[in-house]
């Protein structure tokens, strides 16, 4: 069985079309989980008539990239063979990418990534874009794998993932995407990009300046952990003097922690 993991927060503009899209893959369970959304996102779920669509639900804000680790849980316990993951906010016409994701997995992938960058937009590019996938390229280089990726990542557009990978990579690190890649890759997983995506075209909110900041920030602090992880050292957040902290301290990381132990 395929289950699909959708962190939603405050995606009432968006999360029907979601699912509607989930809906027409071949998907046994769809997980949206609930992420201190204060919105109609919590309605318009449960307006969907299907026994495939089980959310869970938090009050409290879990933070960036935690309810993918929940949601991964919650399917691995109900028997998932494999697990696709897809923002609530991501509304564009993917529909076709998602089959190939799920197809790589089908075939013996472990971890299938999207390119969000193809070489064809690079030129469009930001400075803090480029900063941050030289980041993101560099740690796929550390661990073995930017022949493969380049600078693709589980931080950044859907992916999906398989049982074995499930099975072998801690589900509390998903809420750190570039550790879980640099797990995979330590456990000799099989990884690739499993489809290509330009990052406009997967129909996410823009975000203002501030939030894309934050977001980079994290995305570094997170490659710096992942390498410090496959290195076998104590983790950091730091290179030189300059901390990469982005949103990573709102991460509810004890309510996470505390999901795991009780499921």
């Amino acid at each position: 069985m395929l289950a699909a993991v959708v962190p939603v927060q405050n995606e009432e503009k968006r999360i029907r079309k979601t699912l509607e899209t989930l809906l027409t893959l071949p998907a046994g369970l769809i997980i949206p989980v609930i992420n201190g959304s204060c919105d109609l996102s919590c309605e318009i779920i449960q307006k969907f008539d299907s026994c495939k669509i089980i959310p869970l639900h938090y009050k409290e804000t879990l933070g960036i990239d935690v309810p993918r680790a929940i949601g991964a849980h919650t399917a691995r316990n109900k028997g998932a063979a494999a697990v696709l993951f897809l923002d609530g906010d991501m509304n564009g016409e993917i529909k076709d990418n998602l089959r190939e994701l799920i197809q790589k997995v089908e075939e013996g992938v472990d971890m299938a990534l999207t390119n969000c960058y193809p070489a064809e937009n690079m030129e469009e590019l930001s400075p803090l874009a480029t900063k941050l996938l030289h980041v993101r390229r560099c740690l796929n280089r550390e661990i073995g794998l930017e022949r493969a990726l380049g600078a693709a990542s589980p931080c950044h557009g859907p992916h999906a993932v398989s049982n074995r990978f499930l099975q072998n990579v801690p589900l509390g690190e998903l809420a750190l995407p570039p550790v879980s890649l640099a797990l995979a890759a330590k456990s000799g997983l099989k990884v690739c990009v499993g489809t290509t995506i330009p990052h406009k075209a997967l129909g996410s909110p823009i975000k203002d300046a501030f939030h894309s900041e934050k977001i980079a920030e994290t995305i570094i602090g997170d490659c710096l952990e992942a390498l410090c992880v496959y290195r076998n050292e104590p983790r950091r957040r730091s290179s030189g003097t300059v901390n990469y902290d982005g949103y990573h301290s709102r991460r509810r990381l004890d309510l996470l922690d505390k999901y795991l132990n009780q499921a």
